[in-house]
């Protein structure tokens, strides 16, 4: 079979080195770049498919400025046959959305499409390092019209024309079927990237790199660039660090300096003492005319994911936003709430009782596990009838896929991973008028290091919510609404790919959520993997503390722990009374999963290590003699000033 492998690289600069222009946006101009770590990976997932197909083609493309030849370079040196780069003014400041356009367009000029007679497969990474959004792969097999795997650990070809992929969910993984063409995006967990052979090396720096601009792969789409893509960026501020400087142990060895961290944190005292605001500079209001460009869009709309028979916490949790932009929207707007499944109809009143206004039932036997394909094709079925102005999905694997696949669908850009939504106004000065009501999504990016405020200008706005950012609401027992049934048109395409097995256990996801003390563990702490982090938060539940243990996003991707146990930017958001974290070393990407944890308290060997500077009491020593201290002084009694639950 000749098999064409392609795999799609982005060159990210490094968040350390990113700069906030005078405009309030991030200048990337100056910054050192490497290639994005996941494409690293998908690069060697593709190196590891030949294996099996010899005779395969090996293709490598990006999109960007001319800089990035050096990243094409590097996949040919490690063993790649071509490299392709889409280069254009015109292309500057694309979105997502845009950029899975142009990319798509550019692989369909190289004769890559549903249609084609040869199969492929297209690789990514699951996400870039400088967007984290996880959402151009979903983009770019939407606009090719070819089934999609992300959050893919492994891949391995049938014999018969598919590939099975592992995939990571909440909780544990499901085996997927997928026919060729596809498309899968790969997490740093599977085979590490190879380095560069001295023969590769010098191919590379003999090799022609084929520039594209977007009049050579006819691109005539408006919606390219900063002026064409549906979402902007609006304003870039930094994040600063709201916690006090750090109480740390002083003692001469393990036991003292356990026994003063005690000290420490039953004498309290260490409070943040606010700095008086500074005036805020006061920007006069241009006298614009306000437009209303909904054209008629009305009312929220969002996604009701169920897992193991029951709705997922982060979908209850998006119910809490959604009722606040109603109110802030008025006009009677209304929520309303999809379900898809087999025999959920009974889950329709909790949704009612936490806040939806209307809950609409999509059920048949083919959709009781989730499946992109024909979860998107409903869900936009139902978009252009009811067409609202506002779409929510959670940030789960499921939504980080979902979500943007359906905007490119329905033309939106899409936000992901918001911690804050919010309606606002946009002033346009170029046209002179004041745009209003508009979502302000806010996010972090670049690394967790700025909060950047994201607004869409194609209804509905797509954004996705960081799961454990946002409360669950009260439940009202008792509070009526609509149930209603929709029946979607279906085509024996949207179950191309199929599930050949799921392994789901709780994972700790929820016990994270309602944990009053979480215990987590970096890097540091895999040497006898993490077990002396479980054992530190089961010896707080057996004194009957509501404990759990977490990871930091490393020690998933290095197979030491499951994506549901995850904290962080691309993980949960957690708000313990008590956050332990034990050989973490602070990347910003982790402190923004724990900046509302009521008390944090840090351990590592390092002194200089970041999660210092974002921890209220901590211990500098080897987390081998520091944890079995602590779980010592835990069996004897100790909870962290937790109330204890028995």
């Amino acid at each position: 079979m000749a098999l064409t492998i392609i795999s799609l690289i982005k060159q990210v600069p490094l968040p350390t080195e990113m700069r906030m222009g005078e405009d309030g946006l991030m200048d990337r101009t100056k910054a050192k770049s490497i290639i994005n770590i996941d494409c690293q990976f998908g690069l060697e997932a593709g190196l590891q498919l030949k294996k099996q197909y010899p005779d395969a083609r090996m293709i490598a493309c990006s999109m960007g400025p001319q800089s990035f030849e050096v990243a094409l370079r590097t996949a040919i040196s490690m063993g790649y046959d071509e490299a392709y780069l889409l280069s254009d003014r015109k292309l500057g400041g694309s979105d997502t959305f845009a950029t899975g356009m142009a990319i798509a367009t550019m692989l369909k000029h190289l004769g890559f499409s549903k249609d084609s007679k040869e199969p492929f497969v297209v690789l990514a990474g699951r996400q870039t390092s400088d967007g984290d959004t996880a959402h151009v792969p979903s983009q770019v097999a939407e606009n090719l019209g070819i089934p999609q795997a992300t959050f893919v650990e492994t891949i391995k070809p049938d014999g018969k024309g598919n590939v099975i992929a592992r995939r990571i969910i909440e909780g544990g993984y499901q085996m997927l079927q997928l026919p060729m063409p596809l498309l899968v995006s790969l997490t740093p967990t599977g085979i590490p990237p190879r380095k560069p052979s001295l023969v590769g090396a010098i191919k590379a720096r003999n090799s022609k790199i084929t520039v594209l601009s977007v009049d050579d792969i006819n691109l005539t789409s408006p919606k390219i660039g900063i002026s064409g893509s549906p979402t902007i960026v609006a304003h870039v501020e930094n994040i600063v660090s709201e916690r006090p400087p750090i109480v740390l142990a002083e003692g001469h060895n393990e036991s003292t300096l356990v026994d003063n961290l005690i000290a420490d944190i039953k004498r309290g005292g260490n409070v943040l003492v606010k700095k008086e605001a500074k005036e805020k500079k006061v920007v006069e209001r241009p006298d614009f005319p306000v437009v209303d460009i909904r054209e008629g869009a009305k009312g929220i709309l969002t996604w009701a994911e169920i897992t193991n028979g029951k709705i997922a916490r982060p979908s209850l949790e998006l119910l809490t936003p959604a009722r606040k932009l109603a109110n802030e929207l008025g006009n009677d707007t209304k929520i309303t709430t999809v379900i898809i499944g087999k025999n959920v109809e009974h889950l329709a009143p909790t949704l009612i009782e936490h806040g939806s206004d209307e809950v609409i039932i999509v059920e048949n036997e083919k959709l009781e596990e989730y499946l992109v394909l024909p979860f998107s094709d409903i869900i936009t079925q139902i978009i252009n009838v009811r067409k609202p102005e506002i779409a929510l999905f959670a940030a789960t694997t499921a939504g980080r896929e979902l979500a943007p696949r359906i905007g490119s669908k329905t033309g939106s850009g899409v936000t992901a991973d918001c911690t804050g939504l919010e309606i606002g106004e946009y002033i346009n000065k170029k046209k002179e008028m004041i745009i209003y009501p508009i979502l302000h999504s806010r996010r972090p990016t670049y690394g967790e290091s700025k909060l950047a405020t994201i607004l869409g200008f194609v209804f509905p706005q797509i954004s996705t919510a960081r799961a454990g950012t946002f409360q669950v609401p009260v439940r009202e027992e008792g509070r009526q609404g609509i149930i209603s049934k929709f029946e979607p048109t279906l085509s024996e395409d949207d179950f191309r790919a199929s599930i050949l097995e799921t392994v789901r256990g709780e994972g700790g996801l929820q016990g994270l959520f309602e944990a009053e003390v979480i215990v987590a563990g970096g890097r540091g702490t895999t040497d006898d993997g993490l077990e002396l982090i479980k054992k530190l938060a089961e010896a707080l539940k057996e004194q009957g503390v509501k404990a759990e243990w977490a990871c930091s996003r490393v020690v998933v991707d290095e197979g030491f722990a499951e994506y549901a146990r995850q904290i962080g930017q691309t993980g949960k958001t957690v708000r313990p009374k008590v956050y332990v974290a034990v050989g973490i070393s602070g990347a910003i990407q982790h402190i923004s999963g724990i900046k509302e944890s009521g008390k944090v308290i840090a351990i590592d060997h390092n002194p200089k290590a970041s999660i210092f500077h974002n921890a209220d009491f901590g211990i500098v020593g080897e987390y081998q003699d520091i944890v079995p201290e602590l779980i010592d002084r835990v069996q004897k009694g100790f909870t962290f000033g937790v109330e204890v639950h028995k």
